[in-house]
């Protein structure tokens, strides 16, 4: 009887044009992603190309080996998320795939997260904003800001050392003449990322800056004139999918060097949902 491995080797050695040798990692999912093009394509806004989505993640899958490592049907379901938003994974920070081990099963799957350029282009979509954008505050820069009937902000960078991070703030100027204005500070921000399943793993480490921005922006979202369908895509965030056809869900996760027991884990998850939901609006 034919196992997983074998079919999977077979798969990949068709797309090496038939050969007997053994299957790589990546040879394998660039076989799956090849079969699974009019999917994609049929996915993707009309302005994208399917051939570049599938080479931008196997580049992004071969750029990290623990990709390779992660299930089969999750990695793909996280290049059909990114491909159903019209974003695209990897250096650019529309997206990342980011590998973890699954509390449930004890397999490595992959989570998809949306970045701050991401977050960016969704809230463009809406034809409303004329521009938007975040910025990071450091202690030595001056900066100020106020609420109430007359809102203020006012930043102005220090040159040379700015010292330490202190706030992050995000901007909407809409094409009515109005603007929409957000502050975090750094406490709020880490509060923020300590909710997150990914806290210790993934861009949060290694773009601590990109995904505060993205922060104050999720968490400005539910101001902006945006349509609904854009604001429901933007919650599928920090989600796993089983397969390239089940629904973007929360799933326990654990990162790879901390143990979260299964019930609290469970109890994380849900929590997280709770406060997507809330940023965005949504109830249920």
């Amino acid at each position: 009887m034919a196992t997983n491995k074998d079919i999977k080797n077979q798969l990949a050695n068709k797309a090496n044009g038939g050969n007997n040798a053994p299957a790589s990692p990546a040879n394998t999912i660039a076989a799956y992603l090849k079969k699974m093009g009019p999917e994609i394509e049929k996915a993707l806004p009309s302005h994208m190309n399917p051939d570049r989505m599938a080479r931008i993640a196997l580049t992004t899958i071969r750029s990290n080996p623990k990709l390779l490592e992660a299930s089969i049907p999750s990695l793909l379901g996280a290049v059909m998320q990114a491909a159903q938003l019209g974003l695209e994974p990897g250096l650019v920070g529309h997206c990342y795939l980011i590998p973890f081990r699954n509390g449930k099963t004890g397999q490595t799957d992959v989570q998809f997260i949306i970045g701050y350029k991401g977050m960016i282009d969704l809230a463009r979509r809406s034809g409303q904003i004329e521009n938007i954008y975040s910025h990071a505050v450091f202690e030595n820069d001056d900066f100020e800001y106020e609420l109430g009937l007359h809102p203020k902000l006012v930043h102005k960078p220090a040159t040379g050392e700015r010292g330490s991070m202190t706030h992050v703030y995000a901007v909407a100027h809409f094409k009515d003449g109005g603007y929409q204005f957000e502050v975090m500070d750094i406490q709020e921000i880490e509060k923020r990322r300590g909710r997150s399943k990914s806290k210790n793993n993934g861009p949060w480490v290694t773009d601590f800056e990109e995904m505060a921005k993205k922060t104050v922006i999720r968490h400005m979202w539910k101001y902006l004139p945006i349509s609904i369908e854009v604001q429901q895509q933007a919650v599928q965030d920090e989600v796993v999918r089983k397969d390239i056809t089940a629904e973007p869900e929360y799933i326990d996760m654990e990162a790879p060097v901390i143990e979260t027991p299964k019930d609290e884990a469970a109890a994380e998850a849900e929590g997280d949902k709770e406060e997507l939901q809330k940023d965005f609006g949504f109830e249920g």
